[in-house]
């Protein structure tokens, strides 16, 4: 797939945990490791806004594309 999911590589920057983004965002953990895998087919826009605003990043920071 030729987006790729930078999630591990923010939450390594800003020292955070997995656990700690899923309870902040109020999401699953399951959820936000199918995310953080690239196995997830949509992400929504209000998922992305509290994921940015938590990191304190740009979606850019998160999602890159590459062309196969």
């Amino acid at each position: 797939m030729p987006i790729i999911v930078n999630l591990d590589i923010m939450l390594a920057k800003r020292n955070m945990k997995s656990k700690n983004l899923a309870e902040i965002i109020n999401i699953t953990t399951a959820n936000l490791s199918i995310l953080k895998s690239g196995k997830a087919k949509a992400v929504r826009f209000s998922t992305l806004e509290a994921i940015c605003k938590a990191l304190d990043c740009q979606p850019a920071d998160i999602l890159e594309y590459v062309k196969e």
